[in-house]
């Protein structure tokens, strides 16, 4: 199967857990899928119809430290109301500092069923950004590679379904926003993942009256670890895996 492949990095990047809104933002420990929607329609320069669409990500950062970040909360001011309704309203502002979770040197590795798009990220049509406005990006490499299929292979860094739980102790279960639904006022989908930051081969999977899985994805161009290849385990922002 041919797929796109886009190599990223950058100095920063952070993803704020949604429902923390005062005093500490936590990062999840990689990209979101609706981030990583966000940032491929950012390339594309325009909205597309994730039906069809599949994607794998590989994701890892060196370090992680907690920085100190201020918000100015605005309101109107009272009793200064412009007396000329041309004039622009007095505001006032209160500082609102709080923590936030960075992750340093982040390297990310996308995969697409679409290389029809490599021109795209070659040319982006917007700043590259991943997490935050200010969390600037560079392609280093934008490829067509072909992936195989192969009985075993070696996870790390990736997001893989959360089912994946049921064979392994690996990995961490994390709640994330999977897309959002633009035509509703960015209405959130959400689904549970298991995030593997560790070094895990499928030949550990345990599987309990189920069948195991016999093939998989494999992509040749990255390194081999014990003589596996690294598995590549694609997702969709909208329809059933």
């Amino acid at each position: 199967m041919q797929v796109l492949k886009i190599t990223a990095e950058g100095l920063t990047t952070s993803f704020r857990y949604p429902h923390f809104t005062m005093g500490v933002q936590p990062s999840y420990p990689m990209p979101p899928p609706a981030t990583l929607y966000g940032h491929v329609a950012s390339a594309l320069g325009r909205w597309f119809d994730p039906a069809g669409v599949r994607f794998a990500v590989r994701f890892a950062y060196r370090h992680k430290q907690t920085d100190i970040e201020t918000t100015i909360l605005l309101k109107q001011a009272s009793g200064k109301l412009p007396t000329d309704k041309h004039l622009p309203k007095v505001l006032e502002g209160k500082a609102n500092p709080f923590q936030r979770e960075i992750l340093f040197f982040p390297r990310l590795v996308l995969y697409l069923n679409r290389p029809e798009w490599a021109s795209a990220f070659r040319h982006p049509r917007y700043a590259v950004c991943l997490g935050r406005s200010q969390d600037l990006f560079t392609y280093t490499r934008v490829e067509v590679v072909t992936l195989e299929r192969a009985e075993h292979v070696y996870l790390q860094d990736t997001l893989l379904p959360q089912t994946f739980g049921r064979y392994t102790a690996s990995g961490q279960s994390v709640s994330m926003p999977r897309y959002l639904d633009y035509a509703r006022k960015r209405h959130p989908v959400f689904e549970r993942y298991l995030v593997l930051q560790t070094r895990l081969t499928s030949g550990e999977f345990l599987y309990f009256g189920e069948a195991p899985i016999s093939q998989w994805w494999a992509d040749p161009t990255e390194p081999r670890h014990a003589g596996l290849p690294f598995g590549v385990v694609f997702h969709s922002w909208v329809e059933a895996a």
